[in-house]
């Protein structure tokens, strides 16, 4: 299970598979056309067959399409960074695929315990930990992987995520 791709485990999972984000900015370097593009234009990209949705999309639908609830809840501060504008603007292509997303403001947060990193909880035992680096690359050791479901990070990942949840606000009700 260390060694499989995310791919992979998705493609295990059975029940649900759910993403908290917890950064207001991130530079992955397979949004940075599409990014620099917005910035400029204020036009998203949502061509499901550009940039990294090819490779993202299908995975979502294939496990959609097996009853696995996928749901993506982002903490953000507010007034909201570029980055999250832009993030904001092509979420409808997360929610084309068969994604649930909802947006908490950062002040909503202050009495959730929250795990330090961004991180994939699948079928409560999988947790895959996100690191990245000050500027929003991802680090040199970018994945942290533990699937020990009794462990004390499955639990506080399972806690945190839910709580996001229940007091976060829909997409389509939140402005960035």
């Amino acid at each position: 299970m260390h060694d499989a791709t995310f791919a992979e485990l998705l493609a295990a999972t059975e029940r649900t598979a759910v993403h908290l984000e917890m950064r207001d900015s991130y530079a992955v370097g397979d949004e940075a056309d599409d990014f620099s593009t917005f910035l400029r234009t204020g036009i998203p990209n949502l061509d499901p067959t550009r940039s990294f949705w090819p490779q993202w999309m299908p995975l979502v639908q294939e496990a959609v399409g097996r009853g696995v609830v996928m749901r993506r809840a982002r903490i953000v501060s507010e007034p909201v960074t570029d980055y999250i504008r832009y993030e904001h603007a092509i979420t409808p292509l997360n929610l084309e695929a068969g994604e649930e997303v909802r947006w908490l403001p950062r002040r909503e947060a202050s009495t959730i315990a929250l795990p330090g990193n961004d991180f994939w909880l699948l079928d409560d035992t999988v947790v895959q930990f996100h690191h990245f680096t000050g500027t929003g690359d991802w680090a040199k050791d970018g994945r942290e992987r533990t699937t020990d479901p009794a462990a004390a990070a499955a639990a506080l990942c399972r806690t945190a995520f839910e709580k996001v949840w229940e007091r976060a606000v829909p997409h389509a009700k939140y402005t960035p």
